[in-house]
């Protein structure tokens, strides 16, 4: 069975990507011993996704996949993008930058505050990239709600009213970006 290491070390985004890419042996970054960061400087999230598989699996000698994803608020041309994780700065919190986003939106109708995440994952081995992306729209919320998820999951809305942190994890996971993207990817590695 093919080996391909996943840059990653959270848990529950292996898992996702290990329900979903079957008929590999996926290993996180632990796994393999790899303390490695790459920095995430591109302007895209594909370019983002790209440089990191590409920088583990070469330094690994390793096949790779990494993904990058983010928020993106249409009246604010896509802010805050590949920039979702440090907008505030590396030591904010996800809590404070959802609380910011929220102020800034604060006086915005329903049809101000559309907006999108989107995730691209990239499979990388010598030289060759294959890329599958993934988008989910909505809106941003008026206030944080749900219990469940991380990062944004709080704010953004579905279409049906419900925030991704109001879903349960199985839900989430069944319509998430990154399920998008992973399933556009193996599909694109069978072919």
């Amino acid at each position: 069975m093919k080996k391909i290491v996943i840059a990653t070390n959270n848990a529950g985004k292996l898992k996702e990507i290990k329900e979903i890419l079957t008929g590999y042996e996926l290993l996180s970054l632990k796994d393999v011993n790899c303390n490695m960061e790459v920095i995430e400087d591109k302007e895209t999230f594909e370019g983002n996704s790209m440089k990191k598989a590409q920088e583990l699996s070469e330094y690994l000698h390793m096949p790779c996949i990494a993904d990058d994803s983010g928020l993106c608020i249409d009246i604010y041309d896509g802010w805050p993008g590949v920039h979702t994780a440090r907008f505030l700065g590396e030591k904010a919190t996800p809590e404070q930058r959802n609380i910011y986003i929220l102020e800034k939106m604060k006086n915005l109708k329903k049809e101000e505050r559309k907006a999108s995440v989107k995730c691209c994952v990239t499979y990388y081995e010598n030289g060759n990239y294959i890329i599958g992306k993934g988008e989910i729209k909505g809106y941003i919320a008026t206030e944080m709600r749900g219990k469940n998820g991380f990062g944004f999951d709080s704010i953004f809305e579905l279409e049906d009213g419900r925030t991704f942190a109001e879903l349960t994890k199985e839900e989430k996971n069944q319509i998430s970006h990154r399920r998008l993207a992973l399933q556009d990817l193996l599909s694109k590695m069978k072919s």
